[in-house]
């Protein structure tokens, strides 16, 4: 099966120079750059679609995925063609609201949607989708973002004074120009005009099975076969793969699938040790990557690995996604009662990014990140712990010290003569 993406744009030979002779005999190079649609040139045109841009590293056509900070750490954007898989929290309450950031931005674009569920009507999804930020939300934007402080973030580092000379840890976002990508207010509500104005497509699970249906044996769950029929429908009668020759305008179609792989779709992986049962998961994905290969779309995924009882079968759904990005929540765990996490509500962590037109893989030059839901805004930052060196701590911790370096013995630490220990 082929693996090269489709770029949906006609290719144009930008670098070529054109030798013109004026009446003076003089001769021009002027730069051949991209026609525009409309005009009666005969030449190759350069097709733009609303909210897409090329990859500056190996131009493959990108979109958002509706969170810019995303969007830099795997490279641009999602690629167009290619599967995003989201490990879900364990309450899935963060993996959710990445997957309404991606549905929400085809929306502003005016991309069409794709929408399956199996435990909850996508028409309810689309509802609940967050509201985007306007250009004069700037200044709300920036202070949500910049002067969201704690009663402790203006008490400075106590270690040496050089250190207070270097750059603080900004959070990870593209520059206020760029138009690629929106910001979205988390605690509001996307407006019903823009969905009424929107073209989407449901497939909710419960409606489209029928108990007293008779299933023949196959190596793919009903569920899972109805899925990849609607979305190839979609994909040619709407004319995504270029069939259509009456489409005049090239648009996008995002899909998104919730909780795939859980027991609401007839799938046993989280319910059994078996190596048997994951067939029909990676079939399904191996067919759906080979139908976004050939056309101008691009799907997002969460899957409960969590719940997946036999781990090496996540090695095999990692590799036949293109991208995948685990969330691990705070919440239920050590870490939320602990001092040292209190500014953030989970690590993010980039298990793979796609391999497009390179021999190797891009990795992410920032390996510990975490985010955090503030008031509005779902932000990712890279992790910075601070120091827990407080007077107070230092002094009454100081005799323990002491007492512990002695029980060490030789060898672990200790200074000469067992009467020092060591001090930051």
């Amino acid at each position: 099966m082929a693996t090269v993406a489709t770029c949906g744009g006609d290719a144009v030979g930008v670098g070529s120079a054109v030798a013109t002779a004026s009446k003076s005999n003089v001769t021009s190079f002027q730069r051949r750059g991209p026609r525009v649609s409309g005009t009666n040139d005969s030449g190759p045109r350069l097709v733009s679609i609303t909210g897409t841009r090329p990859s500056v590293r190996n131009g493959q056509l990108l979109v958002s995925t509706g969170l810019p900070a995303l969007d830099q750490l795997l490279g641009g954007g999602l690629a167009v063609g290619t599967v995003l898989l989201i490990e879900e929290d364990k309450y899935n309450i963060y993996s959710s609201l990445l997957f309404k950031y991606f549905l929400a931005e085809g929306i502003v674009n005016g991309h069409t949607l794709l929408v399956a569920s199996a435990n909850e009507d996508p028409a309810n999804i689309l509802q609940e989708l967050p509201a985007p930020l306007l250009d004069n939300c700037k200044k709300e934007f920036d202070e949500d973002v910049y002067n969201h402080k704690t009663p402790e973030s203006n008490i400075k580092m106590k270690i040496a004074w050089r250190y207070q000379l270097l750059p603080k840890m900004e959070q990870i976002r593209p520059v206020s120009s760029s138009r690629f990508g929106h910001y979205y207010d988390a605690s509001k509500r996307i407006p019903q005009e823009l969905i009424e104005a929107s073209k989407w497509h449901g497939f909710f699970l419960p409606e489209k099975i029928s108990p007293t249906l008779k299933v023949e044996p196959c190596s793919l769950t009903h569920g899972y076969i109805k899925l990849l029929q609607f979305i190839q429908n979609i994909i040619y009668e709407e004319g995504f793969d270029g069939s259509n020759p009456q489409k005049k305008q090239k648009n996008i179609l995002r899909i998104g699938i919730q909780n795939l792989g859980s027991p609401l779709w007839g799938d046993d992986i989280c319910c059994t040790e078996n190596g048997d049962s994951g067939h029909n998961l990676t079939k399904f994905l191996y067919v759906l990557r080979g139908l976004l290969r050939t056309s101008l779309s691009a799907c997002i995924i969460t899957m409960p690995t969590h719940l997946i009882q036999n781990k090496a079968f996540i090695a095999h759904v990692t590799n036949l996604s293109d991208t995948v990005v685990g969330l691990e929540s705070f919440i239920g765990s050590e870490r939320e009662t602990n001092p040292l996490y209190k500014d953030y509500h989970g690590l993010i962590h980039i298990r793979q990014i796609p391999r497009l037109n390179n021999l190797v893989c891009d990795e992410s030059d920032v390996k510990d990140l975490g985010f955090k839901l503030k008031r509005k805004l779902f932000t990712i930052e890279r992790l910075h712990l601070p120091p827990d060196l407080s007077d107070t701590v230092s002094r009454s911790s100081k005799q323990d010290l002491a007492e512990s370096a002695k029980r060490l013995g030789p060898g672990c630490g200790m200074m000469a003569g067992g009467k020092k220990h060591l001090d930051f």
